[in-house]
């Protein structure tokens, strides 16, 4: 796909993580997709705004910014929970958004 269209990296990565390997860019462009699902497809939400960080010996976490931060804020989410996995040709992520307050049901 991205052979295709190259800018297509330009609009989905940030530069650094441009300069990853292809699984982890694969892997990224997967976190990036279901924080958007996991806060519900927001209309201002931009790929630019969510990065996944991981410091050496450290697990990746995800980082928001911009738009897609004031929606998770306006959604009351206090921590964004991250799962990366990738092997050959498949990349796949889940995000869980926690709320400050979950809501009770019976």
């Amino acid at each position: 796909m991205i052979s295709r269209t190259p800018a297509l990296l330009d609009r989905l990565l940030t530069p650094g993580e441009r300069e990853l390997s292809p699984a982890s860019r694969a892997a990224r462009v997967a976190a990036k997709e279901a924080v958007g699902k996991a806060l519900g497809a927001p209309g201002d939400f931009s790929w630019q705004d969510v990065t996944v960080e991981r410091a050496a010996g450290r697990r990746p976490h995800l980082r928001l910014r911009g738009a897609t931060l004031a929606a998770a804020e306006r959604q009351d989410v206090e921590h964004l929970h991250l799962s990366l996995s990738h092997d050959g040709a498949i990349a796949t992520a889940i995000v869980v958004a926690e709320r400050a307050s979950a809501p009770r049901s019976l």
